[in-house]
This record gives structure tokens, C-alpha cells and sequence, in this order.
């Protein structure tokens, strides 16, 4: 249970001496964060002990009379401004007025108890400021964790760009310079590299397109009815020459069409990662076996391959971003790490999921499930 500190400033003994009385015990449930709070009571009889008090441990509310000896509760607040406390103030006096709480307002007053105020309207009051303060410390919590993604993102982008980019310096260097001679297959060869890496620093892009787009949900989309079966058949069809030059066989086993209401964009995504993961990840004359099936309410497309397979601590991992395998079987497989995070967020948004078995040396399958979306 959280504890929150509350200091009631009143040059009235009984008035400090019933707020403390009414919130001894009281608590304030918050079920959608899952906090209950309870309250600890300090009291001052003046804005001088207020400030001594909040200068050593300031509390998270803070009711304060407006007519006091000494500094005002209005000038009080001219003080605390300044202090950029993370605290709420609620002012209580018995010469309420329109002019008095537009002004405590102004000057950073969250609320205004006119006295006399009963039990009930204390702790309806109090209720406020304690939910209104835990929403706003998990709006900072979530603000801070965003930025903390945000920087871990971008060190990870930054880093994964660096690689290629450094290595196509270092072939455009050795062929400027003459280092390789004057052999033109030898200046095809690094021309080559340099384009493959160009390759996955635009593929990259690409996905890091499709993921902004999806997370940030600005990308527009379209729901219509489409097979799904022939979805599969085009992304078969892209992989085809490269699985030919490999020897893969490929194959789709569907006896009907199978209809969803999707994004066509999202399920041509969807296919295409798995589909060409597949072959990228293959043996040499392997076979990709791609099964689409309706059950229920439920499409489910399993992607099976003959290919180098993963332990179940690789598998483990395969979902988050920028997560490559790496090891000396992937170690010349370039990929963004990022396809398979990408379909994660996509199957989500069909009420699905994509999960993976997989054994080294023998193959993988992924599965994947979506719902029809609604629109």
C-alpha cells in the first residue's frame, strides 16, 4: 500500500486537528493501476513552519488555509512556484470567492475547499488530487520509459547501420586508391558487396517504415476480403528464382480459397517475411512447405522449412527487435532483425499470434494465426 503525505497548513487548531481525524484510515483504491494509497497527516499553523517542513520533506498534497498569520497562503504559493515541487495543492478558507480561486488557480492551485466542508467533501477532494497525482506520476513513468525505448532504439539502429555503411567505405576506398589492382573481376567483386549491403540498409528502412507506420497507427488501412491462399502464391512466386538457384522446392497445400477481411499491405507483409525467411534460411535442395487453412473463426498459416533451425534459446528470443541469430550457420545471412517483430505487431492487431518450433540442423516451422479484422 503507498503512502501519501499530506500537510495541512491552518492557523486552526481544530480545523489541522479534523482533516487529520477524518483521513486517519482512509484509503483511495485506484483498481486501473492497481494502487491503494493511504494517508500520513503533518501539520503547520503557519506558512513559515509550512516552508520549513516542505523544504525538508515535501508532501504529496498540500491543504492550505488562505488567511494566515504572517505570509499568506497566497503568497505561500508565489514561493512554492518557484521550488517546482511534485506536489498538489488544495486551498481552504472560509472567504471563498470567484477573485480568490481564479487567483490560487493561477498561481498553481489544483483545487478549492471552501470551509466549512463536511467528512465527505474532504475526502472527495482528497480522492481527486490522489487520483489526479497517480495518473500523472504513471504518465511520467510511461514519458520516461519512451524516451529510455526511443534512445535504446536508436543506439541499436545506429549501431546495425554503422556495419554495412563502414564496409562499403572500405571497398569504395580500396578501389580508389588502387589497391586492388587493375583486375576488373576483382572490382566487380567489391562493387557487389558494396550493392548487397546497400540492399540490407534499404531493406532496414523499409522496415523500419512499416513499423513506425504500424505503432504509430497513422498508417491508413484497408480492410477488404482477400484469399489468403493467393497471397501465399504470390509470395512463393517472388522467392521462386532464388529458391531455384538453391534447389529448394517449394509447395502451398490449400484445397480452397480461404477468405479474411485484412489489410492487404499487413497480410502481404505477413507472408512475405515468412516465406522468404524460409528460403533465406535454408539448406541447399531443402524444401518450404506453406499450409493456409480456415478454422473457425481462425486462419492459420504454418510455414515449414528444411533449413539450419534454432535451439530453443535462439527461438526464445526470435520476436523483439533488431534479434538476429547469430552464429557461424547465419553469420553470412544478412537481415534488419526487425521482419519478425514487425509480423508480431501485425498479428496482434487480428487478435493472433506467430509462434515457432524449430530444431538445429533439421528445420523450423512458424505459425501463424489471425482472426478477421474488424473495421
Amino acid at each position: 500500500m503507498d503512502v501519501f503525505k499530506i500537510l495541512v497548513v491552518d492557523d486552526e487548531l481544530g480545523i489541522r486537528a479534523g482533516v487529520a481525524r477524518v483521513l486517519r484510515g482512509f484509503t483511495v483504491t485506484i483498481a486501473d493501476f492497481g494502487k491503494e494509497v493511504q494517508f500520513e497527516v503533518t501539520q503547520a499553523e503557519s506558512a513559515e513552519q509550512a516552508l520549513e517542513i516542505i523544504h525538508t520533506a515535501p508532501p504529496h498534497i498540500l491543504l492550505l488555509d488562505n488567511k494566515l498569520p504572517g505570509i499568506s497562503g497566497l503568497e505561500l504559493l508565489d514561493q512554492l512556484d518557484s521550488m517546482n515541487l511534485d506536489m498538489l495543492t488544495i486551498m481552504i478558507t472560509a472567504y471563498a470567492s470567484i477573485e480568490t480561486a481564479v487567483r490560487a488557480t493561477k498561481q498553481g492551485a489544483y483545487d478549492f475547499l471552501p470551509k466549512p466542508f463536511t467528512p465527505g467533501e474532504l475526502k472527495n477532494t482528497v480522492r481527486k488530487a490522489t487520483e489526479h497525482r497517480v495518473v500523472a506520476q504513471h504518465a511520467k513513468e510511461l514519458a520516461a520509459e519512451k524516451r529510455k525505448v526511443r534512445f535504446q532504439f536508436i543506439s541499436v539502429l545506429a549501431h546495425e547501420l554503422k556495419a554495412p555503411i563502414n564496409a562499403i567505405e572500405g571497398y569504395l576506398h580500396i578501389v580508389r586508391d588502387g589497391t586492388a589492382g587493375d583486375d576488373p573481376k576483382v572490382t566487380e567483386q567489391l562493387m557487389q558487396r558494396c550493392l548487397v549491403r546497400t540492399e540490407y540498409m534499404r531493406k532496414m528502412i523499409g522496415d523500419l517504415l512499416d513499423l513506425t507506420r504500424i505503432e504509430s497507427g497513422e498508417k491508413k488501412r484497408e480492410v477488404v476480403e482477400n484469399n489468403v491462399a493467393e497471397t501465399a502464391q504470390m509470395a512463393l512466386d517472388t522467392v521462386a528464382p532464388e529458391a531455384a538457384s538453391h534447389g529448394i522446392a517449394l509447395a502451398l497445400h490449400c484445397d480452397a480459397p480461404v477468405r479474411l477481411k485484412a489489410d492487404r499491405a499487413e497480410l502481404e507483409i505477413v507472408m512475405n517475411n515468412l516465406v522468404s525467411n524460409a528460403v533465406k534460411y535454408n539448406k541447399d535442395n531443402g524444401r518450404v512447405d506453406v499450409t493456409v487453412r480456415r478454422e473457425g473463426d481462425m486462419v492459420t498459416i504454418h510455414v515449414a522449412d528444411t533449413g539450419i533451425g534454432m535451439t530453443s534459446e535462439e527461438s526464445a528470443k526470435l520476436f523483439g527487435e533488431f534479434v538476429r541469430i547469430k552464429n557461424a550457420k547465419t553469420k553470412n545471412i544478412l537481415g534488419s532483425g526487425l521482419g519478425l517483430s514487425i509480423l508480431k505487431k501485425i498479428t496482434s492487431l487480428y487478435n493472433g499470434d506467430i509462434t515457432v518450433t524449430s530444431q538445429p540442423d533439421v528445420g523450423s516451422t512458424f505459425t501463424v494465426t489471425l482472426r478477421d479484422a474488424v473495421v
